[in-house]
């Protein structure tokens, strides 16, 4: 932990960078992703308003993760009739990212992709999940939402103000690098939260309503550039927007895209159906496995399906 100005840190992009405001002991999150959004994204020869759309699911995922205390997997889906049925993006807790998209390509070729309410033209009506998985042996959280906003950081905004009843502000902005299309993805977020009153050890004379008001102004403030500029480092982002109020920094958790596909798990899925099952999918006499995650392609012939269930 260390104010701005006493410790250098190293680390500038994909990080996810805890703070938090001194005035009113608001904490928050500035998360800033670049090789690692674009190495997710990249894996799929994606359309751009889906890459968009994905990008900015897979940079909330950060976000959120980042407010949680948990060991395991931290998920954010989306799921709905619209021209993109589907998106998955999820976190570890050791910074592992990855995410997918489903969609369909005729009906995005005729939907609004430029469209200012992106999620009711793109996502249709459906409905945003949280999960967070730490294991066999714990229980599972889930937390649902219709998709209700115009964009992703509205949906999620909803959810916090139904489900948790605590205040947050997010801002999210994706695109890509430089003005030349074909430049690489990246992404930026800034989350606030003010926490139920019971629980702000507030300062003397601080007005919390009147604090929260003053961080959401601020948080306005900050424009997309500033959230994607590589050459801007999150801590002088942070320090240009609340440096009058006192912001202290926390220690960054470092992000990698690192999918968890491997040849072994495909072959215990693989061991779990009815041979029959594996029959049917053989292609050439081969079995084919991708994962929808990282496009990684697993081939199993004869022999070594033979050793799956042996």
């Amino acid at each position: 932990m260390s104010h701005f100005g006493h410790a250098e840190n190293p680390l500038t992009d994909d990080i996810v960078q805890p703070f938090q405001i001194d005035a009113s002991h608001l904490r928050g999150r500035l998360v800033r992703v670049g090789p690692m959004l674009d190495e997710v994204l990249s894996k799929h020869a994606y359309p751009e308003p889906v890459a968009q759309l994905l990008g900015e699911t897979i940079t909330l995922a950060i976000t959120l993760a980042g407010a949680l205390k948990y060991e395991g997997i931290f998920t954010l889906q989306t799921k709905g009739d619209g021209p993109i049925s589907l998106m998955v993006a999820d976190v570890t807790s050791t910074g592992d990212v990855r995410g997918y998209a489903q969609f369909d390509a005729d009906r995005l070729a005729g939907a609004d992709a430029g469209a200012a309410a992106p999620v009711p033209a793109l996502l249709g009506t459906g409905y945003l999940a949280f999960t967070v998985d730490q294991g066999e042996h714990t229980e599972r959280y889930q937390g649902i939402v219709e998709l209700n906003g115009d964009t992703l950081s509205e949906c999620v905004q909803h959810y916090f103000r139904q489900s948790e009843q605590l205040d947050t502000g997010i801002k999210v902005a994706v695109g890509r690098a430089g003005a030349v299309s074909g430049g690489i993805w990246r992404g930026g977020a800034l989350m606030l939260q003010r926490l139920p009153e019971d629980q702000i050890q507030q300062t003397l004379g601080s007005d919390v309503a009147d604090d929260w008001r003053r961080a959401m102004v601020l948080i306005g403030t900050c424009t997309d550039a500033e959230l994607l500029d590589p050459r801007l480092p999150p801590n002088d982002l942070l320090f240009r927007l609340f440096h009058e109020d006192g912001v202290r920094v926390y220690t960054p958790t470092e992000l990698r895209a690192t999918c968890r596909c491997s040849r072994d798990r495909v072959a215990t899925v693989l061991r779990s159906l009815p041979r029959e099952e594996i029959s049917e999918l053989k292609v050439n006499g081969r079995v084919e496995v991708t994962c929808e995650f990282c496009n990684s392609t697993y081939t199993f012939d004869d022999a070594q399906l033979e050793n799956v269930y042996g």
